[in-house]
């Protein structure tokens, strides 16, 4: 059996809504590396806390986690861009505008906030998200 990486953005969502749909107002996970404590509320939407190390990272060095900042369409890059943009893992500055949500016409650049590679998509291309749905995953450089 494997085990879980509850750092994970994609299962951290899958845990919230499975919580959500049952009903139930939340959830500790412990290990000996850390906590995920994830707690729900129909006021303020779920709350995630994680502490410690709890994923497989040797380093012990958490990456930083782009989130969407309101609900739309997923384009990890801009429609005219040359499929180069895509190709990943690739260093990005703090400023560096590292996908958009597209909303009808209207594209919002979702800049990387922190310098570092750019390692994982973790949205579909052209998926709905939600805002504050993860999208980008960030190794910072030491």
């Amino acid at each position: 059996m494997s085990t879980l990486d509850f750092s994970d953005p994609s299962l951290i969502a899958v845990l919230t809504d499975a919580l959500t749909v049952a009903g139930v107002d939340g959830i500790e996970i412990s290990k000996p590396a850390g906590k995920l404590r994830i707690v729900v509320s129909k006021l303020e939407g779920a709350q995630v806390s994680l502490t410690g190390n709890t994923q497989q990272n040797p380093a012990g060095i958490l990456p930083l986690i782009v989130k969407a900042p309101m609900a739309g369409h997923f384009c990890p890059s801009h429609p005219t861009a040359s499929d180069a943009a895509l190709h990943l893992p690739r260093m990005v500055s703090e400023q560096d505008v590292i996908g958009f949500i597209r909303i009808g016409s209207i594209l919002l650049p979702i800049a990387a906030g922190r310098a570092g590679s750019l390692t994982r998509h973790l949205a579909e291309p052209n998926a709905l998200v939600g805002f504050g749905d993860p999208l980008f995953e960030i190794e910072p450089i030491s």
